[in-house]
């Protein structure tokens, strides 16, 4: 048999090294590293998108390995997308850059952050740093392409219990079948002090598995339908041992609650075990977010969601009782949905909010169809929250309340619903109380045509004083009317941070009357008299101090700072609080006039709004002193504890 020569030329050839040459290109990826602008840290959830709609999304560390073959080897225009941020535009109005796209190279795009708060990860599902892993650089969570086969978890629960974190979610999906966990999949992960991750680099969850590696059940409760929790708490018993309980409801389709009970996790089974069931028509029990919280030396727990308007005792005894549960409610006791009574306080006649048993809890949606029929007064709306600028109000339809030790206050972050997304919006408030006031929220998140729901907040892993907050929600085209999920990152947690030093969300609180005559600027835990304006308890850039006048032998007097005095000259002057200077342009349309009233004969001082009258004998001053913003609320509604 002779031999023939091979050619090292002709198609066949021209294939091989084609194939080569794409094979090596495939082990050396074009890398995209998307930061923001103002911190220099990775952008998740960015969407890189080609002239011929070919579409890359960035890892939790803002990295995407570009391994097309038709994209390498030439340049490449990218459309830059994120929500929340923003890239700039050239003189077409295109939002993008073209990129020479070369194996093995790379490029760093910049991001203008939008939103006030910092997306951070990913913390469920498949693939959380997938680019990271095909590029090289390490990846801070120990398993970052796959975790218990978990592909998509919704709305999470978590509480510190025992030292450690335990995390609960809803339904959750795998990747072999799209039917997965439907009874309260979980896991635990460490404390950071614990040897735990830093929460600002990720969290290395340790799921409760089946044989088969999958997550397990961990409150398979009997019936038909899955079986999800909420209103996840911890207290101590009589003994002083530590107990974990949790709200357990029965689903049917099309969302129907059909049973709910208590229930309390057993460490070493690493499962729920039923308590109680509940007496279905009780109109109080645990929902949402659990809020620790003592008044006039007696623990209760607080539930909301996010309004905390249940509370309870906290004793397992109490927590299992739905008779010793309370509502902040107008209802008179034993109201109900379909006969709503009002609790009419006299001589007025106006709804007296306060804890009440035995009577229906208020959501948002009912206290809006009260408004809208005429039955509640505006003025007695308190699960409203308004925009700070314009006043706007805005409807919370999920998220938590935490004390925060920075602000000295209860601090609140909730999605909206029916906002410029319609689940998407995401709000931070303060208040005095858990009840409130709540009054003046800023927006925090913004999500276009997507969903971000149930978002809670970790207090467990609050830094510097709790100056920075941490919070997660479910990333969803549920409800958005999106039919364009976010491959690897729809039907997943995603985690942000807020700086709660940011002057964005630096918001006005109550001031309270001590008397006719003075004013009680001091910043107090608990409300006291009825609240005048509200002002802010803190610098910010477009404000000024307003101090006591310490120079003044008359009454207690206020004057504004002088601003081109140097601040230890102002030493003898105590700040009262800050306002808009009244030469403020475009003053927001939540602010008004605030205007100094005197005693010609005794020297007294007294501050009223605008032109509202002021104390009998006292003269009004021709110009008003600065701009505070108004208080919404009747001083009828008290929200003392």
């Amino acid at each position: 048999m002779s031999r023939r020569s091979v050619s090292t030329s002709g198609p066949i050839v021209t294939l091989l090294c084609a194939w080569f040459a794409t094979a090596a290109a495939a082990e050396a990826p074009f890398a995209i590293q998307v930061v923001d602008a103002a911190t220099g840290r990775g952008v998740p959830l960015v969407e890189l998108r080609t002239v011929d709609n070919a579409v890359w999304v960035t890892d939790s560390a803002g990295l995407t390995a570009i391994d097309d073959p038709t994209l390498l080897g030439r340049e490449v225009y990218f459309y830059v997308r994120s929500h929340g941020y923003k890239f700039p535009a050239d003189g077409f109005g295109f939002h993008g850059k073209a990129l020479q796209v070369v194996a093995g190279g790379s490029a760093r795009l910049e991001l203008k952050r939008l939103n006030v708060a910092e997306r951070l990860y990913r913390v469920t599902g498949a693939g959380i740093y997938r680019d990271s892993v095909l590029l090289g650089p390490a990846s801070p969570i120990k398993q970052p392409l796959e975790n218990a086969q978990v592909a998509g978890s919704d709305s999470v629960n978590s509480i510190l219990f025992a030292g450690r974190v335990y995390w609960f979610w809803g339904d959750t999906n795998r990747l072999r079948y799209p039917l997965g966990c439907f009874h309260v999949p979980g896991a635990v992960s460490r404390l950071p002090a614990e040897g735990g991750l830093p929460i600002a680099e990720g969290v290395d969850l340790e799921y409760f598995t089946r044989d088969d590696g999958f997550v397990a059940d961990t409150c398979r409760m009997p019936g038909d339908g899955p079986t999800w929790i909420d209103g996840l708490c911890t207290l101590r018993d009589s003994s002083g041992r530590e107990r974990m309980f949790a709200k357990y409801v029965k689903v049917r389709k099309q969302l129907d609650v059909y049973e709910r009970g208590l229930v309390e996790w057993e460490d070493a089974a690493r499962q729920f075990r039923k308590v109680v069931t509940f007496d279905f028509s009780a109109p109080i029990y645990p929902l949402g977010h659990a809020l620790p919280h003592t008044v006039d030396g007696l623990a209760y727990l607080y539930f909301g969601n996010p309004y905390p308007v249940v509370r309870v005792l906290a004793t397992p005894e109490a927590l299992a009782d739905p008779a010793q549960y309370e509502a902040f409610t107008p209802l008179a006791a034993h109201s109900r949905a379909n006969n709503p009574a009002f609790d009419l306080a006299l001589p007025t006649e106006s709804p007296r909010w306060d804890w009440k048993r035995d009577a229906l809890p208020p959501t948002p949606a009912i206290e809006r169809q009260w408004l809208r029929t005429g039955k509640l007064p505006a003025d007695h709306a308190v699960l409203t929250l308004r925009d700070a600028d314009s006043g706007k109000a805005l409807t919370a339809h999920g998220g938590s309340v935490n004390y925060n030790p920075f602000r000295g206050r209860f601090v609140m972050i909730a999605e909206e619903s029916g906002g410029t997304s319609f689940l998407g919006e995401v709000w931070y408030a303060e208040a005095d109380t858990p009840a409130g006031p709540w009054v003046y929220a800023r927006k925090i998140v913004t999500h276009d045509k997507y969903s971000f729901y149930n978002p809670r907040q970790h207090p467990m892993f609050d830094a510097d004083g709790g100056r920075r907050i941490y919070f997660e929600g479910t990333y969803s085209t549920f409800f958005s009317g999106n039919d364009a999920p976010t491959p690897r990152y729809d039907y997943n947690q995603i985690m942000y941070s807020l700086d709660l030093a940011d002057e964005r969300v630096v918001l006005p609180v109550p001031f309270y009357e001590r008397t006719l005559a003075t004013l009680d600027v001091k910043n107090t835990d608990k409300p006291r008299g009825d609240v005048l304006f509200m002002a802010l308890d803190r610098l910010r850039s477009d404000a000024v101090a307003v101090l006591h006048d310490g120079d003044a032998k008359e009454h207690d007097r206020l004057r504004i700072a002088d601003t081109g005095t140097p601040s230890g000259k102002q030493s003898r002057g105590e700040v009262a609080f800050y306002a808009l200077p009244v030469s403020t342009e475009e003053a927001p349309a939540t602010t008004i006039a605030l205007y100094e009233w005197t005693n010609p004969e005794t020297g007294e001082h007294a501050y009223r709004i605008d032109k509202e009258a002021g104390p009998g004998g006292f003269k009004r001053s021709d110009r008003p002193l600065c701009r505070v913003w108004r208080y919404p609320i009747s001083p009828r509604v008290h929200f003392d504890d």
